[in-house]
């Protein structure tokens, strides 16, 4: 009986904190797929303003995540591997880009999700900053 409740409690645990990351992934995924997708804005650059954007949310959603899956662990060590893993996952894009007609991969947009990601996590910093005041 124990075994099944711990089960169900794993399967909660996936379902509350990375059943989000793993949709949001699979979304950058599907866009990245889309051949000559445009961005939304018109101007300079504003490409990489999406890519910003984008791997930002992935980011506060990993953050939340993995600090789910490290507790106790410090907040910076959280953010780091948070990094890590973001950068990874937006390397993997990029690649997977490389094969999509239509679409081109840059290390450009690389840096411009690898930013969203620690701009994500300097607000997952500051907000665990926070929580400590209190």
């Amino acid at each position: 009986m124990a075994s099944g409740s711990s089960g169900q409690g794993a399967l909660r645990f996936v379902v509350r904190y990375w059943l989000p990351v793993l949709a949001y992934v699979a979304i950058i995924f599907a866009l990245s797929a889309q051949a000559r997708l445009a961005p939304p804005l018109h101007f300079q650059n504003s490409d990489k303003v999406m890519h910003l954007l984008e791997y930002g949310g992935l980011g506060l959603l990993l953050s939340r995540a993995v600090r789910a899956s490290m507790p106790g662990r410090a907040w910076v060590t959280t953010a780091l591997v948070t990094v890590a893993l973001g950068m990874t996952v937006g390397a993997c894009d990029e690649v997977f880009q490389s094969f999509v007609p239509g679409r081109e991969s840059s290390v450009f947009d690389w840096f411009a999700d690898s930013t969203g990601m620690v701009f994500a996590q300097l607000a997952f910093l500051a907000f665990a900053r926070e929580q400590e005041r209190e």
